[in-house]
């Protein structure tokens, strides 16, 4: 197992997990990484661990470069066990290391986890002296757990950023230079989009609290480190923590004989006539999670479902517990479908998107079985009107 030396003395000793596809309800096609970060000083000091299973693979790499009995420090950013899942097999390896933990909830949580173990509780702006280094303390607490913080080491402008700025992908590219930054992108917004969407408050104070940092380097807790692209994914964060929109339009549906699909498609097409982009998820194969990466930055949400047994389709349902969850905001939209008798689904997706605060700014859009020529042409002509009135 290889260690990466990310600056003189700083080295990546994670884990990779290639085989990752669901974190949390999210699909994760590209897998994910556990970083951890050991430093060598007069204190040596391992910054986070990794998901218990895969505790051997850093503490092989911890072996190529020290004893691992020697750490005197294991700084938890976040309880969440894909980072600290890796500290009861540390323990055993390096009794007398002490956790670095945020104070109150980093401590709760280790405890409530771990048991009672020898514990320093930091707050912000509280530091640590390692020798030539010294790190400083930055709660960022609800991004995306009360306990999170994040650690910055002055000397080295380095950033150690646990959940901010990351992504779930597996890569033995260490730094966004070294791979794909299109693809670097996309995996920290579906990232943000999918677990960090509900903390945009939280995700504002915590960016301004680090603009006064140097920040030559951000090693982040999953994915790859960012210094050459810093301030993209700094602003990147900075837009999408306030919504900032793009002229796009995000069209859901499910459908039983297509019928509903044909209306998706025009609505499409209307979106795409009025200068709007449109991204089209037909939810039999996307999946939810890529619809809310493209649902953060749009302007328009249109929702279609047939009516199953007196409802909407569950596949529509369950994308709307996602959505709620993860709280989008200043979305316009409204609901279509169509339906063979009854057509109870198409004001429940209207409500239901009421219910995730969006503003309905067109009338239901419904038809009983199929939609003719002179329907969808009046279905598009609303939806152009809507955009450009």
């Amino acid at each position: 197992m290889f260690s990466v030396e990310f600056k003189p003395g700083i080295y990546w000793v994670g884990s990779m997990d290639y085989s990752m596809r669901s974190f949390h309800g999210y699909s994760t096609d590209r897998g994910s990484t556990y970083n951890a970060y050991l430093i060598i000083d007069d204190k040596i000091t391992l910054i986070d661990t990794v998901k218990a299973p895969f505790c051997m693979e850093m503490f092989g790499r911890l072996r190529t470069i020290i004893d691992p009995a020697k750490i005197d420090y294991i700084v938890s950013n976040h309880v969440e066990p894909d980072h600290s899942g890796g500290i009861p097999f540390m323990m055993q390896h390096c009794p007398n290391a002490k956790i670095v933990t945020s104070d109150p909830n980093g401590l709760k949580g280790l405890t409530g986890r771990y048991g009672e173990r020898d514990y320093i509780a930091v707050k912000a702006g509280d530091t640590l002296s390692l020798g030539k280094r010294t790190l400083t303390f930055v709660p960022t607490p609800m991004l995306h757990w009360p306990d999170s913080m994040v650690t910055y080491c002055p000397e080295e402008e380095l950033l150690f950023a646990n959940d901010a700025f990351g992504q779930h992908l597996a890569t033995t590219a260490r730094f966004e230079d070294e791979t794909d930054l299109h693809e670097v992108m996309h995996q920290a917004k579906k990232y943000y989009a999918n677990i960090l969407m509900p903390f945009g408050m939280q995700a504002t104070k915590a960016i301004a609290a680090l603009e006064g940092l140097k920040i030559s380097m951000i090693a982040t807790g999953h994915g790859v480190s960012w210094r050459k692209h810093i301030p993209e994914i700094i602003q990147a964060y900075k837009d999408w923590s306030t919504f900032k929109k793009t002229d796009k339009a995000v069209v859901v549906f499910d459908t039983m004989w297509h019928t509903t699909e044909i209306m998706a498609k025009n609505v499409a097409d209307a979106f795409n006539k009025a200068g709007i982009e449109p991204k089209l998820f037909d939810l039999r194969c996307d999946h939810i999670s890529d619809v809310m990466t493209e649902l953060l930055d749009a302007k328009y949400i249109a929702v279609g479902s047939p009516t199953i047994n007196n409802q909407m389709m569950p596949s529509v349902a369950a994308f709307f517990c996602y959505m709620k969850g993860l709280a989008p905001k200043g979305l316009k939209g409204f609901a279509f479908g169509s339906y063979g008798w009854g057509g109870q689904s198409i004001p429940q997706v209207e409500e239901a998107l009421k219910d995730c605060k969006v503003e309905i700014v067109l009338d239901q859009q419904k038809i009983q079985n199929t939609p003719n020529p002179a329907f969808l042409k009046g279905l598009q002509e609303n939806v152009v009107n809507l955009v450009k009135g």
